[in-house]
């Protein structure tokens, strides 16, 4: 068996970011090493109930900017994020130019759609199972990034 593989380096060549502090990886870390904060009164939704009412919210994002509207509306703001960060990753690349066996990429989710979930928890209380969407399970996924 060869050893090849046990000896793998791993090198990162790209970044896609969508954070609080930016829609993009030069505009994130331009906000960090400006010491600029982007905590802020939550506005997403209704935090007054809440002890606490702050948080780092991605604001002014409009997916329809990066994704085909139908698309948009079928997943959840998680997808969109990670489709954007994708998106800001290959700008500039030839992917016919590289070996895809040996590209790879990794997104991180904690827990995917929790959004879309709290809304299709709430039309199945108020109007029944079969007013949940269908695409509820494809929209909330982690995978789906």
């Amino acid at each position: 068996m060869s050893n090849r593989n046990n000896n793998a380096t791993v090198v990162i060549t790209r970044v896609g970011l969508v954070t609080a502090n930016g829609l993009t990886e030069k505009d994130t870390w331009k906000a960090i090493l400006a010491g600029r904060s982007a905590v802020s009164r939550i506005t997403g939704f209704d935090a007054s109930t809440y002890p606490t009412r702050v948080g780092a919210e991605i604001k002014n994002y409009e997916p329809a900017e990066y994704l085909v509207l139908k698309d948009t509306k079928r997943t959840d703001r998680m997808v969109h994020y990670a489709a954007h960060a994708a998106s800001e990753c290959l700008q500039g690349v030839d992917l016919d130019a590289l070996n895809r066996d040996r590209i790879g990429v990794i997104i991180g989710s904690g827990i995917g759609g929790i959004a879309t979930f709290e809304r299709q928890h709430e039309i199945f209380l108020k109007r029944g199972p079969r007013k949940v969407s269908p695409f509820f399970i494809p929209m909330m996924i982690s995978d789906m990034a």
